[in-house]
């Protein structure tokens, strides 16, 4: 991957190069920004350039085809450090940050950034999944970003501020990282092959959000008939709660028994109605202009539901933002390994409640 190759964040590759040019880049960043949109590549190409030994590291310009950058794009550079979080757990395993409970502090991530480089220019450590980090997790990380090695950068990858610990927040550096222009993804869902048509992208990428995570999942027919019958039933007068809990678990089993596929699938179905309930918010809110709803017109789906629910929507903006916010909580739930058919229930019942007060 080049930076060439990569769609989007201009802005984020310009601040970087000045840092690096006027020699004040810091060492411990913090990406955030929706899922699917590229900054976990963002991450790479910058470890690329900074390990590149036949470019200067302010220029952003690997060359491609060095040892270095080779190894970098096969994940086998020892300078280049890689940490996400297993599937199947809730939490980032402290171990991955300071090794198991026998070996601690001479294993894991905080003691490998911490060793001299292999090839002499910089350690680079990418952690994957900061959302996932527990206090516990966060604590092992302080002396790392209080007191970071000579010539580390350290990179956390994550989707939003308000998921993070105040202890990550204050150390790191945090570079924000926009959703995709629906041009961007349009490309992106030819490249990949996932929209067969120019016609096919353009639908897609109507209804994602600039995520080539979310375009993915929603590529499938089964879930873009959901999806309707989901914001039918938002969007409805009274909600019809059995009919709801229902079909959310049927579209969720329909995921097989993977638990990991089975969580995705869950907090997508709850993306889409926070997108929904976000997009209600903003057409009610008294102080949003005429064209605050605007980016919700480019799905035409979304916009007919939300639309047909103003009609008839009884709390408001702040009953709206409530919904909004209660989906955004059932997202983090679910990533706590919430019991499905509990967290569905309680879901479906609460957003009854808060769009009806």
């Amino acid at each position: 991957m080049q930076w060439s190759q990569l769609l989007g964040h201009g802005q984020q590759i310009e601040w970087f190069r000045t840092a690096l040019t006027a020699g004040r880049m810091a060492t411990s960043f913090l990406f955030v920004g929706p899922d699917g949109i590229g900054k976990r590549t963002f991450a790479l190409c910058l470890a690329k350039s900074l390990l590149c030994r036949q470019s200067e590291p302010q220029m952003l310009a690997p060359c491609g085809q060095c040892e270095d950058c080779t190894q970098v794009e096969a994940n086998t550079h020892p300078d280049l450090l890689q940490v996400a979080k297993p599937p199947e757990k809730a939490f980032l395993p402290i171990e991955l940050l300071i090794g198991e409970r026998e070996k601690r502090m001479r294993q894991g991530l905080c003691h490998d950034i911490s060793l001299r480089p292999y090839g002499g220019r910089r350690k680079i450590a990418i952690l994957d999944d900061a959302d996932s980090l527990n206090v516990e997790g966060a604590n092992c990380l302080l002396k790392t970003l209080e007191e970071p090695p000579l010539d580390s950068v350290l990179i956390l990858v994550g989707t939003s501020l308000r998921r993070q610990l105040p202890t990550i927040r204050s150390r790191c550096q945090t570079i924000v990282f926009k959703p995709l222009e629906p041009s961007q993804l349009e490309t992106l869902l030819r490249q990949t092959g996932i929209a067969e048509t120019a016609d096919a992208a353009r639908e897609i990428a109507g209804w994602c959000g600039g995520s080539l995570t979310e375009a993915r999942l929603l590529a499938d027919p089964e879930l873009h008939e959901f999806r309707a019958s989901l914001l039918a039933a938002l969007a409805a007068p009274r909600m019809p709660l059995s009919e709801l809990s229902k079909g959310c678990g049927a579209i969720i089993d329909a995921a097989g028994k993977d638990a990991k596929a089975r969580r995705e699938r869950m907090k997508l179905l709850f993306r889409m109605a926070s997108a929904f309930y976000r997009a209600v918010a903003l057409g009610h809110s008294p102080t949003a202009g005429r064209g605050a709803t605007s980016e919700h017109h480019q799905d035409g789906l979304l916009a007919r539901f939300v639309d047909s629910a103003q009609d008839h929507w009884r709390s408001g903006p702040k009953g709206a933002v409530a919904c909004w916010q209660r989906c955004l909580l059932a997202i983090e739930q679910v990533d706590r390994n919430a019991n499905q058919s509990s967290l569905l229930e309680a879901w479906s019942t609460d957003i009854a409640r808060l769009s009806e007060c």
